[in-house]
Protein backbone atom coordinates (compact mmCIF):
# COMPACT_ATOMS: atom_id res chain seq x y z
CA UNK A 1 0.00 0.00 0.00
CA UNK A 2 1.21 3.73 -0.44
CA UNK A 3 -0.11 7.11 0.24
CA UNK A 4 -1.73 9.34 -2.55
CA UNK A 5 2.01 11.02 -2.84
CA UNK A 6 3.71 7.53 -3.23
CA UNK A 7 5.47 6.50 -0.07
CA UNK A 8 4.70 3.82 1.86
CA UNK A 9 2.87 4.44 5.08
CA UNK A 10 5.07 3.98 8.44
CA UNK A 11 4.30 3.17 12.22
CA UNK A 12 5.87 6.36 13.52
CA UNK A 13 4.25 8.66 11.35
CA UNK A 14 0.47 6.95 11.86
CA UNK A 15 0.68 4.92 15.15
CA UNK A 16 -2.24 3.31 16.61
CA UNK A 17 -4.63 5.95 18.77
CA UNK A 18 -7.03 5.19 20.82
CA UNK A 19 -9.74 8.20 20.88
CA UNK A 20 -11.65 9.28 23.59
CA UNK A 21 -15.79 9.64 23.62
CA UNK A 22 -15.68 12.84 22.54
CA UNK A 23 -13.80 12.39 19.41
CA UNK A 24 -15.91 9.73 17.17
CA UNK A 25 -16.28 11.99 14.39
CA UNK A 26 -12.63 12.12 13.78
CA UNK A 27 -11.80 7.92 13.98
CA UNK A 28 -13.73 7.46 11.11
CA UNK A 29 -11.45 10.26 9.06
CA UNK A 30 -8.50 8.77 10.81
CA UNK A 31 -9.61 5.15 9.74
CA UNK A 32 -9.36 6.51 6.47
CA UNK A 33 -6.04 7.86 6.81
CA UNK A 34 -4.81 4.45 7.38
CA UNK A 35 -4.68 4.51 10.98
CA UNK A 36 -5.72 1.97 13.13
CA UNK A 37 -8.42 4.17 15.32
CA UNK A 38 -9.86 2.33 18.43
CA UNK A 39 -12.64 4.61 19.55
CA UNK A 40 -13.69 4.36 23.61
CA UNK A 41 -17.51 4.19 22.44
CA UNK A 42 -16.77 1.28 20.05
CA UNK A 43 -15.27 -0.50 22.53
CA UNK A 44 -17.50 0.59 26.08
CA UNK A 45 -15.10 2.51 27.75
CA UNK A 46 -15.71 5.90 29.33
CA UNK A 47 -13.35 5.84 32.49
CA UNK A 48 -10.10 7.70 32.15
CA UNK A 49 -8.30 5.52 34.32
CA UNK A 50 -10.10 2.75 31.88
CA UNK A 51 -8.38 5.08 28.86
CA UNK A 52 -5.45 5.11 30.27
CA UNK A 53 -4.98 1.51 30.84
CA UNK A 54 -6.15 0.37 27.50
CA UNK A 55 -3.88 2.91 25.54
CA UNK A 56 -0.51 1.89 27.53
CA UNK A 57 -1.66 -1.93 27.22
CA UNK A 58 -2.28 -1.73 24.01
CA UNK A 59 0.49 1.14 22.81
CA UNK A 60 -1.81 3.29 21.61
CA UNK A 61 -1.37 7.53 21.48
CA UNK A 62 -4.80 8.78 23.42
CA UNK A 63 -6.68 11.27 21.41
CA UNK A 64 -8.46 13.19 23.90
CA UNK A 65 -10.62 16.57 24.52
CA UNK A 66 -10.07 16.30 28.10
CA UNK A 67 -7.30 18.47 29.88
CA UNK A 68 -7.79 16.38 32.72
CA UNK A 69 -7.26 12.65 31.09
CA UNK A 70 -4.46 14.51 28.85
CA UNK A 71 -2.68 16.10 31.91
CA UNK A 72 -2.64 12.80 33.39
CA UNK A 73 -1.04 11.48 30.15
CA UNK A 74 1.92 13.54 29.59
CA UNK A 75 3.44 13.26 26.22
CA UNK A 76 6.60 11.87 26.39
CA UNK A 77 5.17 9.32 29.30
CA UNK A 78 6.52 5.96 29.13
CA UNK A 79 3.20 4.30 29.37
CA UNK A 80 0.67 6.96 27.70
CA UNK A 81 1.43 9.26 24.89
CA UNK A 82 -1.43 11.09 24.52
CA UNK A 83 -2.21 14.77 22.38
CA UNK A 84 -4.58 17.01 23.47
CA UNK A 85 -7.23 18.28 20.93
CA UNK A 86 -8.67 21.97 21.20
CA UNK A 87 -10.69 22.19 18.90
CA UNK A 88 -14.85 20.78 18.25
CA UNK A 89 -14.23 20.51 14.55
CA UNK A 90 -12.92 17.47 12.86
CA UNK A 91 -10.97 19.43 10.44
CA UNK A 92 -9.30 21.36 12.64
CA UNK A 93 -8.97 18.44 15.07
CA UNK A 94 -7.07 16.82 11.94
CA UNK A 95 -4.89 20.23 11.61
CA UNK A 96 -4.05 19.93 15.10
CA UNK A 97 -2.95 16.34 14.43
CA UNK A 98 -0.74 17.39 11.53
CA UNK A 99 0.68 20.04 13.31
CA UNK A 100 1.61 17.68 16.43
CA UNK A 101 3.48 15.60 13.54
CA UNK A 102 1.02 12.86 12.55
CA UNK A 103 0.38 12.06 9.00
CA UNK A 104 -2.85 13.22 7.97
CA UNK A 105 -3.86 12.30 4.23
CA UNK A 106 -6.12 9.83 2.77
CA UNK A 107 -4.27 6.80 2.10
CA UNK A 108 -4.19 4.88 -1.47
CA UNK A 109 -6.31 2.24 -0.42
CA UNK A 110 -8.67 1.89 2.81
CA UNK A 111 -6.89 -0.67 5.59
CA UNK A 112 -9.43 0.02 8.01
CA UNK A 113 -13.37 -0.08 8.47
CA UNK A 114 -14.43 3.33 8.51
CA UNK A 115 -16.99 1.97 11.14
CA UNK A 116 -15.91 -0.57 13.29
CA UNK A 117 -12.08 -0.12 12.03
CA UNK A 118 -11.48 -4.26 11.25
CA UNK A 119 -9.34 -4.74 8.64
CA UNK A 120 -10.54 -4.48 5.22
CA UNK A 121 -9.80 -7.00 2.75
CA UNK A 122 -9.34 -5.97 -1.44
CA UNK A 123 -12.57 -7.48 -3.55
CA UNK A 124 -11.50 -7.63 -6.95
CA UNK A 125 -13.50 -10.15 -8.97
CA UNK A 126 -16.73 -11.64 -8.34
CA UNK A 127 -16.69 -15.77 -9.39
CA UNK A 128 -19.34 -17.93 -8.72
CA UNK A 129 -19.64 -19.51 -5.66
CA UNK A 130 -17.40 -16.61 -4.01
CA UNK A 131 -19.07 -15.24 -0.74
CA UNK A 132 -18.64 -11.85 -1.77
CA UNK A 133 -21.14 -12.81 -4.96
CA UNK A 134 -23.80 -12.32 -2.31
CA UNK A 135 -22.38 -8.35 -2.17
CA UNK A 136 -25.04 -6.06 0.08
CA UNK A 137 -27.84 -3.98 -2.42
CA UNK A 138 -25.86 -0.79 -1.47
CA UNK A 139 -22.64 -1.94 -3.59
CA UNK A 140 -22.69 -0.57 -7.59
CA UNK A 141 -22.80 -3.26 -9.67
CA UNK A 142 -19.21 -2.90 -10.82
CA UNK A 143 -17.66 -2.88 -7.66
CA UNK A 144 -15.37 -5.89 -7.56
CA UNK A 145 -15.92 -6.41 -11.41
CA UNK A 146 -14.81 -3.36 -13.41
CA UNK A 147 -13.40 -1.16 -10.57
CA UNK A 148 -11.81 -2.68 -6.52
CA UNK A 149 -13.64 -2.54 -4.07
CA UNK A 150 -12.97 -3.17 -0.24
CA UNK A 151 -14.81 -5.65 3.15
CA UNK A 152 -14.51 -5.39 6.57
CA UNK A 153 -13.06 -8.85 7.88
CA UNK A 154 -15.57 -7.91 10.71
CA UNK A 155 -18.48 -6.56 10.08
CA UNK A 156 -18.74 -7.00 6.46
CA UNK A 157 -19.59 -3.73 5.39
CA UNK A 158 -18.09 -2.79 1.45
CA UNK A 159 -16.31 0.41 0.19
CA UNK A 160 -15.53 1.53 -2.70
CA UNK A 161 -14.03 4.72 -4.46
CA UNK A 162 -16.41 7.23 -5.35
CA UNK A 163 -17.83 10.55 -4.34
CA UNK A 164 -17.78 9.88 -0.41
CA UNK A 165 -14.16 9.03 -1.33
CA UNK A 166 -13.87 12.14 -3.28
CA UNK A 167 -15.45 14.46 -0.70
CA UNK A 168 -13.10 12.96 2.13
CA UNK A 169 -9.87 13.73 0.00
CA UNK A 170 -11.22 16.94 -0.93
CA UNK A 171 -11.52 18.29 2.66
CA UNK A 172 -8.49 16.50 3.55
CA UNK A 173 -6.33 18.57 1.13
CA UNK A 174 -7.80 21.65 2.66
CA UNK A 175 -5.04 20.71 6.07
Amino acid sequence: MTDRDGSAPSAADRPPVLLDVMCGKLATYLRLCGYDAAYALDRGIEADDRLREVAAAEDRVLLTRDHDLADRAPRGDPAVDAVLLAERDVLDQLRELAAAGLRVELADEPTRCGSCNGPVERVDSLEVGDPSADRPEYVPDDVGSERPGWRCTECGQWFWKGGHWDDVAARLDEI
